[in-house]
């Protein structure tokens, strides 16, 4: 997934807002949230060219590990659970949320690796075959960018319907 973590954590956070709104955060400082925490684990795209030097797949780091995410979530949820009024708890749920989602999309196309630490062996449901250099022309021509453009634009139309209800986004 190249271009649809964004619009995910925009859409999953739209509705989860509702569910938190009396938590005390504000509804766009949410949602902005909820597309930072969509596009996190890609972050260590720093580490995997800075320090790695490329030599190993970037979806092998921690930050991609599903049992990570899904570790973390249920301990954000456990802690929102305890503590319905905390701010903080809210945002930790958003963000891990996030997190799946993003692991779970790049599972379409994306080598993932499901059963890290513990096998070192890659899972995707499909297959971008190599044809076209550069090699992001791959996934731009391949079926799987189709999915990408639908979460932009089910993320503008959640968004327009928002602005034209009288929301903030």
């Amino acid at each position: 997934m190249i271009i649809g973590h964004g619009p995910s954590g925009y859409i999953a956070t739209h509705y989860l807002s509702k569910r938190f709104t009396a938590s005390g955060v504000g509804r766009m400082a949410l949602l902005a949230f909820g597309i930072i925490a969509a596009l996190a684990p890609d972050l260590d795209m720093f580490y995997f060219h800075l320090v790695d030097g490329r030599q190993h797949h970037h979806h092998t780091y921690f930050s991609h590990w599903p049992v990570f995410w899904f570790a973390v979530l249920f301990v954000a949820l456990a802690w929102q659970w305890l503590q319905r009024g905390s701010r903080y708890a809210v945002l930790c749920v958003v963000f891990c949320v996030g997190g799946v989602l993003h692991i779970l999309l790049d599972s379409i196309v994306g080598d993932i690796w499901w059963l890290a630490p513990w096998v070192d062996r890659p899972y995707a449901l499909f297959t971008v075959p190599a044809l076209y250099q550069p090699w992001w022309l791959n996934f731009l021509l391949h079926w799987s960018f189709a999915l990408e453009l639908a979460l932009w634009i089910w993320a503008m139309l959640l968004y327009r319907r928002r602005a034209s209800a009288g929301g903030d986004g």
